[in-house]
């Protein structure tokens, strides 16, 4: 009888595709997760969660034993639960640190608080500063008044400490003016919310954080029906941004 030939055996070199591809899948999940973590939304968190357990094979099975962790998912867990901490206490620095600006200018300005010509508050876009114009200016004009010029610098002090974007606006009442220098409302609110403006850039705040906008009648605080309603829409607002807010955010 001829003598079988020896089989012979034939070493496996696609072996590595196994352990590449569970670390290409690994790779993938992590990016994943660096993307839905990229900005501070629970909802988002709680959603990739409960898909990426679905992904996973997390969910308990009908069997009797126990389920154990999977190490993947509880690692990127660990990793949201940090972040989700960190910005949190970023957020509460942030109300402490704009609470303490407002707490600044409310000293500076108190007389003119005392008076009802000033209202300072707090909102989510940052700390709002209404100023009456009656205080500021005289009737039709636009040149700030000498008594209230100290006051706006103890302002620009406290201002000129911080950071932040500061928005001025100007505002009037629904009143039609019409004169060679304002032929209507929108140039005499502008040009109001420029002088305020100037007088901080002289007093020390850096003129690329602020901004000007003259709004007119279109954002009034109370209706224009009464003299006593009208003097309160007409003011002038500085608003300090908070660092999470963007300008276009809504109050």
């Amino acid at each position: 009888m001829a003598r079988r030939s020896k089989r012979i055996e034939h070493d496996n070199h696609d072996r590595w595709l196994i352990s590449y591809a569970d670390f290409v899948t690994l790779l993938f999940a992590f990016f994943v997760v660096m993307y839905a973590i990229s900005s501070v939304n629970e909802g988002k968190y709680k959603t990739f969660s409960s898909s990426l357990s679905l992904a996973l094979n997390t969910t308990p099975s009908s069997s009797t034993g126990p389920v154990l962790p999977n190490p993947q998912e509880q690692m990127l867990k660990n990793l949201v639960d940090r972040r989700t901490v960190r910005l949190g206490e970023q957020q509460r620095r942030i109300q402490e640190r704009m609470k303490a600006l407002a707490d600044g200018l409310e000293q500076v300005m108190f007389p003119m608080i005392g008076q009802g010509l000033v209202g300072i508050s707090q909102t989510k876009r940052g700390v709002v500063i209404d100023i009456s114009a009656s205080s500021l200016f005289g009737s039709g004009e636009t040149a700030l008044q000498p008594e209230v010029l100290g006051t706006l610098r103890q302002v620009a002090a406290v201002l000129s400490k911080e950071s932040q974007p500061i928005e001025v606006e100007g505002h009037t009442d629904d009143v039609p003016i019409k004169t060679a220098r304002y032929p209507s409302n929108w140039e005499l609110s502008s040009a109001r919310a420029s002088s305020v403006a100037r007088l901080l850039i002289e007093s020390g705040v850096a003129a690329q954080r602020l901004s000007v906008v003259g709004l007119a009648s279109n954002q009034p605080l109370v209706p224009n029906d009464s003299p006593e309603h009208r003097a309160r829409n007409r003011r002038v607002t500085i608003t300090i941004l908070s660092p999470n807010v963007e300008r276009e955010g809504a109050s």
